[in-house]
């Protein structure tokens, strides 16, 4: 899928580092996109930890808005190969929480919903640049990321949303397959984008591609198949 704006040139998404492709200031504008995503993923889920309850006086682990110490090494590795990646695992004590599954779903939600917001506001700035007859390139690029980041938290194996949110809910095996799939999640995630990326199928992305489209159509940007 291609996003096309007046006054920018057109780049796909998910966006995929393709040696021997790759142009030296598409490649900075994605690293830079990548490392405000994770920033606003952690704090997101850092500030609606510390809002429903589980605060920590003192404790500058989780808010210190540095994106350097919010990567995942897994998840740098999953955004080199897939477009998208999460950041270091937010460290949550459910047991502060007056309801602690509610409130720990509605943390892990606050990640890409934080993306999403970022989305908007990136979309905003890149609207008001082509007003302007300036280039919105780097704001069209952290759109998507932040876009891409949002979708890809559907994938229902952790550290991503949905799979933190399914290990929420209780799986059948109990809590040592809760701590396994924890434990194994961030490979499993690595290992399935690497083997889709390698076989060139794709099926990845192609089915995460129509959800950031629609999307991307929705914050009014001319989308191109």
């Amino acid at each position: 899928m291609l996003v096309t704006m007046p006054m920018q040139s057109t780049f796909d998404l998910p966006f995929l580092l393709i040696p021997g492709q790759l142009a030296v200031d598409s490649a900075v504008c994605f690293v830079v996109s990548a490392l405000v995503a994770i920033t606003v993923n952690a704090e997101a889920q850092a500030f609606a930890a510390t809002f429903l309850g589980d605060t920590r006086p003192g404790d500058k682990g989780r808010h210190h808005f540095n994106a350097f110490l919010h990567i995942d090494l897994l998840g740098s590795l999953c955004f080199a190969l897939g477009g998208f990646g999460w950041p270091r695992q937010i460290v949550v004590d459910d047991s502060r929480f007056r309801h602690p599954r509610l409130y720990l779903i509605l943390t892990r939600l606050a990640g890409p919903l934080g993306n999403f917001l970022m989305a908007n506001i990136a979309s905003s700035i890149a609207w008001l640049f082509t007003t302007l007859k300036s280039d919105p390139r780097v704001f069209i690029m952290l759109m998507g990321v932040n876009l891409t980041v949002a979708v890809a938290n559907l994938i229902p194996l952790p550290p991503l949303a949905a799979g933190s949110i399914l290990a929420a809910l209780g799986l059948p095996g109990g809590t040592s397959l809760q701590s396994n799939l924890q434990r194994v999640g961030p490979f499993a995630v690595v290992a399935l984008v690497a083997a889709d990326r390698l076989s060139g199928w794709n099926l990845l992305s192609s089915e995460m591609a129509p959800l950031v489209r629609s999307l991307a159509e929705m914050l009014q940007l001319q989308v191109n198949p």
